[in-house]
């Protein structure tokens, strides 16, 4: 049985709303009615294991994939009916950290962050200097300024990725696998930087991962995902203590058995 959401916020007032969204790639259903909300200055955890479709949930709130049916409204506006213009409009109010981080590899640190600045703004060159170096000084990179991507290391380019996904004040700031391919301690520094952001910015957050140690850490509220729906809604306490057993065979990290066939391997594969 699904845990149904248990929160006090006013529905209304919600940053982000995901109604009944379907999405196919092809034949092949990859959600199947998802619905969620995403409140002001809160972090939300998106989780579940490989191929639930986190993944597609993500491309889709970011108006990367149109849905068969269903809508993702993001301050009221449903984005699956906006033209490529109106897109952008919503976008630059958005930050993403991509899994890979996403750097140009040409570019200085400081240009990677102030790119955002230059493309979509008339400020002067001063002013988004000073912007992009109070960013990178938040993120902890300051003195790498002139760095180049392939200089650092995994965990100091996630924190330049950001640094550039926050350029621009972004109201919503969304999180793909962040901590993937970190070691636990730059995992944990990632954490407290995600803390430390919507402490300072009041921004809502959107967290996609499967690492259980991140989730307890960060998540004001968590969505669990299999196969295409959500099956819990609730708080890192109330996912503890579900009964539901898919939710605990995740969280007790119990393997499948011998009910993972060829045919299931391979939809995980192609389900993203």
């Amino acid at each position: 049985m699904t845990h149904l959401p248990n929160h006090n916020h006013d529905p209304s007032i919600a940053t982000i709303e995901v109604k009944n969204l379907v999405v196919h790639y092809g034949p092949r259903k990859i959600l199947d009615g998802v619905s969620l909300r995403v409140f002001p200055a809160e972090i939300l955890v998106v989780l579940g294991g490989s191929g639930c479709g986190k993944s597609t949930l993500l491309r889709t709130m970011l108006g990367l994939l149109r849905p068969t049916s269903g809508q993702v409204l993001i301050k009221s506006k449903d984005i699956t009916r906006l033209n490529e213009d109106e897109l952008l409009e919503i976008r630059l109010r958005t930050g993403v950290l991509f899994q890979s981080a996403a750097l140009f590899n040409s570019m200085t640190i400081e240009e990677n962050v102030s790119l955002p600045l230059r493309e979509h703004t008339a400020l002067n060159d001063a002013t988004i200097k000073i912007m992009s170096r109070i960013k990178i000084g938040l993120v902890g990179l300051s003195g790498y300024e002139d760095f180049l991507p392939s200089q650092l290391s995994g965990g100091m380019k996630k924190r330049a990725g950001l640094a550039r996904a926050i350029s621009m004040d972004p109201e919503v700031l969304f999180f793909d696998e962040p901590s993937a391919g970190l070691d636990p301690i730059t995992a944990a520094g990632l954490d407290d930087l995600i803390l430390k952001l919507k402490k300072t910015f009041k921004m809502s957050i959107i967290v996609v991962t499967h690492e259980l140690p991140s989730v307890f850490k960060i998540a004001d509220r968590i969505v669990m995902m299999d196969k295409g729906l959500v099956i819990f809604d609730g708080t890192t306490e109330e996912i503890k203590a579900s009964s539901i057993p898919r939710v605990r065979q995740f969280i007790e990290r119990e393997p499948e058995g011998d009910a993972c066939q060829t045919g299931q391997f391979l939809e995980a594969l192609n389900c993203g």
